[in-house]
């Protein structure tokens, strides 16, 4: 990282309300999808091709989200996010809420005590049975529980009335041919209530799919209004009103569609988790939910260090040896010291949502595999990567033995980035790459180490930060000009003053390319620096804007850099103070968690934006739009001036609301 991370001080705690979409009414029955028609080896609308299947990837627990991403056993795929039918995530698997973990992971009963309806008691209510430690109703929608103590239902299974019940299939893509004759539609289900979808018939050669059969009727949330200023973050009893005439201020054109989007996330860090430890269980949870919820910021996208970073409590790596030694076998490698701080505020994170996807990067090698002069008196800190075979492979491995690791604990590592910023050496652990090296790495070390290993994980062109030629962008040029390495990069990862550089991969790669680093603002080379971190409205404003002009230019994700820290933001850095901004903050010695204005801004966009969502063109006012695959069109807003009536035109109405000065509005239009 650039060095970023700053935390706000004088904000109250502000209640947070839930704008989640509600769910509705349990639905009816759906009707019968009839038998496709020809179509070419495309896939209907809605759905994706995951080699030779149509999947939907908001419903698809073997590919939720993307092709290949699989839901645990006791999870759902709902919205392209995986998540617990039942009871709780922890420790990487679906888990009752019982005496171990009664209501969150970390609660524990009294011995003599169950767990009922998530607070410990001494028996089970009336219509509840005894499971082990946990009282459930059998009968009804356990899928932990489906029938009978212990009866789980499968990825693919729902639970009804104490009956596992298959979910929706998916149907094959076809070849090019004759239209097929369309299927009957099925019966209408009782209003109110969502049914299980329709089975989809296999597609023919080109032509007209089949109709699907009605579904029952689902109560959907109308479209909301949320603001944000100075004055109350997180208003949600702003009133919208359809209007015929008039000039819109911002103007959402659905029709002109940029890139697919694939979420907001962060980065945990070590004084993030140790933070949070401070605070109690129940405040500590808040945090988790603000961030991870679906009443919170729904964050799906989660960065691990591998090793220490600049937000890390002290300097380590997972493969440290007697200086002047070295561990090419890897037998001196241990994620003991992750579990510690890392892998608790990730599995926190997992109890929350269950579908976050984790990608990981180291900021310095093992201090073994580097040559040069530190920038300080430690070997963490700066020094070069050597150019040696041996130490190239031991390197590979290192990342083979990290993603093995972390799987043990339930936790996905999908993508590994081989450097944090590769052409930075600072006063923190860090680690110069040349350009020939990283691409030689990249493609005959480390993309062959994983594939001989049976992993299926990818590799980020990342993280990449210093825009000049001769430097990252140099790097990047280096890895896609050489085929072989190029074969192995399915992302790329850029941050800081890489923002000028994403129109230009996107033509000439065609890859996705990621935010991979939120700036923290209060920088000490400007005016006005402050020793402790402001987290004021100034950096939320800083934020808007880089968030919006960063989705302008073509990125699919974007990540905030420390999620918590203190109040102060201090990093490891040996010779630079520097007070860095953070979404979260604590208190440490009222011991209280402090909500920034910043966190509220990642939220206007994130809370609403499901993966798979297209941004979408607006004009008009100081906007950016998406596109949800449900039909939803999510508008959020910055008003820089005096408190204002705004207009939006949105799907054809034009939608009337007060935006409050120096404020944001996010509008989730419903059709």
């Amino acid at each position: 990282m650039k060095r970023i991370s700053i935390l706000g001080l004088g904000l109250a705690l502000f209640t947070v309300a839930c704008a989640a979409k509600n769910n509705g009414g349990s639905p009816g029955s759906g009707g019968v999808t009839g038998t496709a028609g020809t179509s070419g080896g495309g896939c209907t609308t809605g759905q994706t091709l995951c080699g030779t299947a149509c999947i939907d990837e908001l419903t698809d627990s073997n590919n939720c989200g993307g092709c290949g991403i699989p839901c645990s056993t006791g999870q759902s795929c709902q919205n392209a996010t995986c998540f617990c039918q039942s009871g709780l995530f922890c420790n990487g698997a679906c888990v009752s809420s019982d005496a171990n973990h009664c209501g969150s992971c970390t609660m524990t009963c009294s011995a003599n005590q169950v767990c009922s309806n998530n607070s410990c008691s001494s028996s089970c209510s009336a219509e509840q049975t005894l499971c082990g430690s946990a009282c459930v109703v059998t009968t009804g929608s356990d899928s932990l529980n489906c029938g009978a103590c212990g009866q789980t239902c499968g990825s693919t299974q729902h639970c009804e009335s104490g009956a596992c019940v298959a979910n929706s299939t998916t149907g094959t893509a076809g070849t090019t041919g004759t239209a097929g004759a369309t299927g009957t539609g099925g019966t209408t289900g009782a209003a109110g209530t969502t049914g299980a979808a329709g089975t989809t018939g296999a597609a023919g050669t080109t032509g007209a799919a089949g109709t699907t059969g009605a579904g029952g009727t689902t109560s959907t949330q109308p479209t909301s209004l949320v603001t944000s200023a100075p004055t109350g973050y997180w208003q949600m009893t702003g009133q919208l009103t359809t209007v015929t005439s008039g000039t819109a201020t911002v103007t959402v054109n659905d029709t002109s569609v940029a890139q697919s989007w694939e979420g907001f996330g962060g980065a945990f860090n070590e004084k993030g988790w140790s933070y949070l430890s401070m605070l109690s269980q129940t405040d500590r949870d808040a945090a988790m939910h603000l961030l991870f919820g679906s009443d919170g910021a729904r964050f799906n996208l989660g960065r691990i260090p591998m090793g220490a970073s600049d937000y890390a409590t002290s300097r380590y790596t997972d493969d440290e040896v007697a200086s002047g030694s070295k561990d090419y076998t890897m037998a001196s490698f241990s994620t003991t010291r992750d579990t510690q701080y890392i892998i608790p505020f990730v599995k926190a994170a997992q109890a929350v949502n269950g579908g976050i996807r984790y990608w990981a990067s180291p900021w310095t090698p093992p201090t073994w595999m580097k040559t040069g002069t530190p920038m300080d008196t430690s070997p963490f800190d700066g020094e070069n990567m050597t150019d040696d075979a041996q130490i190239l492979t031991a390197h590979a491995q290192y990342f083979v033995k990290f993603v093995q690791a972390y799987a043990q604990q339930g936790i996905t590592i999908e993508t590994v980035a081989p450097q944090n910023e590769p052409y930075y050496s600072e006063n923190y652990p860090s680690c110069l790459w040349t350009a020939p090296l990283f691409t030689k790495f990249v493609g005959q070390y480390l993309g062959p180490a994983i594939t001989t290993a049976g992993l299926t994980t990818k590799i980020m062109l990342g993280t990449m930060s210093n825009n000049a030629s001769t430097a990252d962008v140099g790097i990047v040029n280096a890895v896609m000009a050489d085929a072989t390495a190029k074969s192995y990069i399915k992302v790329l990862g850029y941050q800081w003053t890489m923002k000028g550089s994403v129109t230009s991969a996107n033509s000439s790669y065609h890859l996705p390319v990621w935010q991979t680093e939120h700036q923290c603002g209060n920088y000490p080379w400007a005016s006005g620096y402050k020793t402790t971190a402001p987290n004021d409205q100034a950096y939320a404003v800083e934020s808007w804007g880089l968030i919006r002009d960063w989705i302008k230019a073509g990125v699919t994700a974007y990540s905030a850099w420390n999620m918590v820290l203190d109040t102060v933001g201090l990093s490891i850095d040996s010779k630079m103070p520097w007070a860095q901004d953070a979404l979260l903050t604590v208190d440490t010695t009222a011991k209280k968690l402090i909500i920034t204005p910043t966190y509220y801004v990642f939220r206007h966009f994130s809370q609403f934006v499901t993966p798979g969502a297209q941004v979408v063109a607006t004009s008009g006012g100081d906007a950016v739009a998406f596109k949800n695959r449900d039909g939803s069109i999510v508008t959020v807003m910055y008003n820089s001036g005096a408190a204002a009536t705004y207009t939006l035109a949105v799907g054809g109405k034009k939608l009337q609301f007060a935006m409050p000065a120096n404020g944001w509005a996010t509008v989730d239009y419903v059709p």
